[in-house]
């Protein structure tokens, strides 16, 4: 349970520069480890088989949130309807504009694909923050670059994390099916929650554990002894938005 030491500090805000174009940006920029080729965004998706739109039609709608390349060429990204065309600065003040307030923390000492799928869902969620606890390059692959319209920040330490999170007015909830963990379902989260989760296999750290105000895990009926960590985390989301979501 001792796990590899991290030799960064401070917490740091891991977003990429704003205005910087999406359109042929690597998957797992930043330096993210992989032995895998990178794609784009449009490769994934013709990969996928989304149809996303084409070239939008001349005269060229007046709106400053509007890519004129996406315009141009068409928009294959992986949004909703409403931000077709759009520029990643004008998604992500939209976004800001109604921000989730909860937060989602994970334990990144073994470069776990599920940390990018937590992402994409933290995304779908629409957060107000993603915290990477432990090694600063995490595997993007899983987000399908979602992480660009989130606030990722990084803590070298459980204990820089739990510090600033709950200096921050947040509750620290534990997910993982150790003893003492209340039935997820049982159990209301605060509307400041911080659901930690730790990686796949190991779980949560005993230091993380200690952190956390309560442990949570969710009721199964099969044979397996637990949850894919992505899988966990999509369900422990969706239970906070039963409560807290707009």
């Amino acid at each position: 349970m001792d796990p590899r030491k991290d030799k960064a500090t401070g917490a740091t805000a891991l977003n990429p520069p704003k205005g910087q174009s999406e359109r042929g940006d690597p998957l797992n920029r930043g330096g993210a480890e992989s032995s895998h080729p990178t794609l784009s965004e449009d490769e994934m998706t013709d990969a996928s088989g989304e149809p996303g739109v084409g070239p939008h039609p001349r005269p060229w709608p007046d709106d400053t949130r509007l890519d004129p390349d996406l315009l141009e060429h068409g928009d294959r990204r992986n949004v909703i309807d409403r931000y077709r065309y759009w520029t990643v600065p004008a998604i992500v003040a939209d976004l800001e504009t109604k921000r989730h307030p909860l937060r989602i923390a994970i334990q990144n000492w073994e470069h776990d694909f599920n940390i990018g799928s937590i992402v994409r869902t933290a995304n779908a969620f629409n957060v107000s923050g993603v915290h990477i606890i432990g090694r600063r390059r995490w595997n993007r692959r899983g987000a399908m670059v979602t992480d660009r319209y989130l606030t990722i920040h990084h803590h070298p330490s459980v204990g820089d994390f739990a510090s600033q999170l709950i200096a921050d007015g947040y509750v620290l909830i534990g997910v993982d099916n150790l003893e003492g963990a209340v039935a997820l379902e049982a159990y209301e989260l605060p509307q400041q929650t911080c659901l930690v989760f730790g990686s796949e296999g190991p779980g949560l750290t005993d230091e993380l554990v200690t952190a956390c105000k309560d442990l949570v895990a969710i009721t199964q009926y099969g044979s397996t002894r637990s949850l894919n960590a992505g899988a966990a985390a999509a369900i422990a989301m969706y239970h906070w938005a039963l409560r807290w979501a707009r």
